[in-house]
């Protein structure tokens, strides 16, 4: 199993990742911020397992998006909230783990690290071309 690398340019994978996620991304945002910063001081893991598991079960097939049990919020009062989840995309050999940061009008996503099975260099053309094949692959139809 080869893994990429951290000081190589996450840029491609985010933005592969971001659109594909948009959707869950929206969905994630029609929650209430106040239960989310509650969900989240409260450790409840399974709670927010449940949210994202909901939000994405209407775009990938089941087990392809999850929540990797750590989250954050950012609650000030000059400010909206804003909630950071750590997620795992699995499918097909590739295991991306990224963070979702959540606000009221936008989403960004963060690679942490991307992993693919196989013996191709990390960080290549072909990682890439994997990633999108994989999100393609696990994307209900």
């Amino acid at each position: 199993m080869q893994t990429a690398h951290s000081d190589l340019d996450r840029s491609v994978h985010e933005r592969i990742l971001a659109d594909a996620i948009v959707d869950v991304a929206t969905e994630l945002r029609l929650a209430d911020p106040n239960e989310f910063f509650l969900m989240i001081r409260g450790d409840q893991a399974a709670n927010i397992a449940d949210l994202v598991t909901s939000s994405s079960e209407l775009f990938f097939k089941s087990g392809a998006l999850k929540y990797a049990l750590s989250a954050g919020c950012d609650l000030r009062w000059d400010s909206t909230p804003t909630v950071r989840l750590d997620m795992e995309f699995r499918h097909a050999a590739v295991t991306v783990f990224f963070r979702l940061t959540i606000g009221r009008t936008r989403a960004a996503v963060e690679v942490l690290d991307v992993f693919c099975e196989g013996d191709e260099l990390p960080g290549g053309l072909e990682e890439s071309e994997r990633l999108c094949a994989a999100i393609q692959d696990a994307r209900l139809k």
